[in-house]
């Protein structure tokens, strides 16, 4: 029989609707029923692609008899943090906190008040890999709270009183400089592997927020080694086994250190990232090996990532069904690997070609498979530069791939992490020149604005025609950062005016007026025991670092004072933990560099058509120019534009040409119809 999540719309949920758990989603009922029959709370935590999250359901949560003893003794809560990240955020905190480690599943015990009192990650079924069983922990938590109540209900109240002092941002004191930027290269510096790329040991993340920082601070400083670092990791990544070699796109993580074996999911907010650095990356070189990665990683999202209407799916798994005729076993990165015989098979000829440039070994070429996943089954990584003729073999093993059982896919969109990917499309539509990266991005946006927009607010996740969940801060930032690349990529001011709403509605909802900075959550949710402001800029940048980037770029546009005021109370107020920990917040570090300085405005004005404006365009948008904003005044737009921009209402084409009007903090220089005089303007 389902449990109570039969009906929810998450794909995580669904996945466990049909376990001998009586599973409960996170609300009031879950609550009441604690309360009422004096019971804790089991609340596990994960999301639809999780490989471990898989593991423990198989073990633990599909077995009658631990089913028994959550049943018994406790109220069992499942919560997708993709779709809940308030919820997950408070308790990973306590779980990293109290054991020094996180991950997922994350497995946490509260009171029937939801304040944790034991947590962990994945639990196997019985005691294994120096872990406690599962079943064992269970009984020992549920003797406990039969026994010793008082002491457990007072550790947790402790343990919230901690947590809220843990995660308290300090006393705001003086805006970090750019010796904070120093400080974060060098600790880069040190960390990073001169054999491999990448920052540190296995396993190895992709972290996208540091190449951001990196090539900002080469910008500023002509370090040529914050280059050379970001370009060896891209190039390495790009090579290795997490990249999808024939498909496009980038797994998760390498779990060794040369980026060959990957932790097989795809996530689409490393996509949308990864497709920037790689932009970036050409803009500064331009080597089209960085252009081409980012194309067919686009070019990836378009074909298997992309709704109907436009929007986003937020993930494909890890694990895929092995033999058809067996569809409930499943292998970690079935779908991708490959055994010698399938590829010679399918390639004829041009097998041993293929075979050495993309590092097909007989037997396999996974050495080192401890849990023996990868039996005779081969990676493909880039060994040596493949001949151009071997792309139509790779276009046939592609195809003969799409008839595998493919990943789940979680088709759940997030607004969050599509603002991550509308930002790549628009990026890429000015960098590449290709319309089809503009209407994506295009069409995502008014995916947002018709399904996921409500009432003046926000929703979080759409699907199945359904849209729920109020916006966090993260799902406002991104966004609206991504309204103000859709305007520098098709210059329509409409996505000026809606950034500019949007901003207004997440400082009234999320901004600390008083002590600076943004909560992730808006007041209001009894269920959440803190009110966080996370400023962590891991797999994704911290919705604290995007919102202050987008107060940033809005003063600049607009040069409002509040916006200004709005931005130095955020610095303010974190300038102790960027100082601190500036490895931490490496997209913080990116805002940092903004208002710092120096900022610059382009603004061409002429017909959008005209051969010398698309000329002024394609120039700048070559070029890689951090702290910078173009616009559009063409006649048309001009009264438009100028209202969020005033100077662009004298900023008119000359004899009835073109014309480029770059400034640098608001002082210009003089504007040119010359091609070749702007290039030297730009310099």
């Amino acid at each position: 029989m389902p449990n109570q999540l039969i009906n929810e719309k998450s794909p995580y949920l669904q996945q466990h609707a049909h376990n001998p758990v009586d599973w409960h989603p996170w609300g009031a009922a879950a609550f009441d029923k604690a309360r009422s029959e004096d019971k804790p709370i089991f609340l596990s935590i994960g999301y639809s692609t999780c490989h471990w999250c898989h593991v423990m359901e198989r073990e633990s949560f599909e077995s009658d008899t631990i089913a028994g003893l959550l049943n018994r003794f406790f109220v069992p809560v499942k919560v997708d943090r993709e779709e809940r990240p308030d919820v997950d955020r408070i308790y990973m905190t306590f779980v990293q906190a109290s054991t020094g480690s996180g991950g997922w599943p994350m497995s946490v015990f509260l009171t029937p008040d939801l304040k944790p009192f034991f947590g962990g990650t994945y639990f196997p079924p019985d005691n294994r890999y120096g872990r406690p069983g599962f079943g064992a922990i269970l009984q020992r938590i549920a003797e406990a709270w039969s026994r010793e109540r008082e002491r457990i209900v007072q550790s947790s109240s402790d343990v919230v009183t901690q947590l809220a002092q843990y995660t308290a941002s300090p006393a705001a004191s003086g805006v970090a400089d750019q010796s904070v930027l120093d400080a974060a290269f060098q600790h880069l510096r040190r960390m990073f592997d001169s054999a491999h790329g990448g920052f540190g040991a296995a396993p190895k993340f992709p972290r996208p927020v540091v190449f951001n920082f990196l090539l900002r601070y080469y910008a500023r400083t002509r370090r040529q080694e914050a280059l050379d670092m970001t370009l060896e990791t891209l190039r390495a990544m790009a090579n290795g086994g997490m990249h999808d070699q024939l498909g496009g796109g980038f797994h998760r993580y390498s779990v060794d250190e040369h980026w060959f074996v990957p932790h097989f999911e795809k996530m689409l907010y490393d996509q949308a990232q990864l497709v920037i650095s790689y932009l970036e990356a050409f803009q500064i070189t331009h080597d089209p090996f960085y252009a081409g990665i980012a194309r067919s990683t686009l070019d990836y999202v378009l074909r298997d990532m992309t709704h109907p209407e436009g929007g986003f799916y937020s993930a494909e798994d890890a694990d895929s069904v092995i033999d058809p005729a067996q569809p409930k076993v499943k292998g970690e990165g079935a779908f991708y690997v490959w055994t010698a015989d399938e590829l010679r098979q399918a390639l004829g000829d041009d097998f041993a070609a293929f075979a050495a440039s993309y590092g097909v070994e007989e037997t396999g070429n996974v050495q080192d498979d401890p849990h023996g996943e990868f039996p005779g089954k081969n990676i493909l990584y880039v060994r040596q530069a493949a001949p151009a003729q071997l792309e139509q073999a790779k276009a046939k093993l592609l195809e003969l791939r799409s008839h595998r059982v493919r990943p789940h896919l979680d088709d759940k969109i997030l607004t969050a992490w599509n603002g991550l990917m509308i930002s790549a499309f628009a990026k890429a539509a000015q960098v590449l020149d290709d319309p089809r990266y503009l209407t994506a991005a295009q069409r995502a946006t008014n995916f947002i604005l018709t399904r996921l927009y409500s009432s003046g607010t926000l929703l979080r996740r759409f699907r199945d025609g359904d849209a729920a969940i109020h916006g966090f801060l993260d799902d406002y930032a991104f966004f609206t950062n991504s309204l103000l690349d859709l305007y520098e990529a098709d210059f329509d001011p409409k996505h000026l005016e809606a950034a500019l709403a949007f901003a207004a509605k997440m400082r009234e909802l999320f901004e600390d007026p008083e002590d600076g900075a943004f909560f992730s959550t808006a007041v209001g949710d009894p269920s959440l025991v803190l009110r966080m402001k996370d400023d962590y800029d891991g797999a994704e940048p911290s919705g604290n670092s995007v919102a202050l980037l987008v107060l940033l770029r809005l003063a600049h546009l607009t040069d409002r004072a509040d916006y200004r005021e709005a931005a130095d109370r955020t610095l303010r107020a974190l300038a102790s933990k960027i100082a601190a920990q500036p490895v931490a917040v490496p997209q913080m570090l990116v805002a940092l560099d903004y208002a710092l300085g120096p900022r610059r405005e382009i603004v061409i004005a002429g017909d959008p058509q005209a051969e010398l404006t698309r000329a002024f365009l394609s120039h700048t948008r070559a070029r890689f120019l951090p702290r910078t904003i173009t616009l559009l005044a063409s006649d048309g737009a001009r009264a438009a534009l100028a209202r969020f921009f005033p100077a662009a209402a004298n900023m008119e084409p000359i004899a009835g040409q073109p014309t480029a009007y770059v400034c640098q903090d608001y002082v210009c220089q003089l504007p040119t119809i010359e091609l070749s005089k702007f290039d030297e303007l730009l310099q």
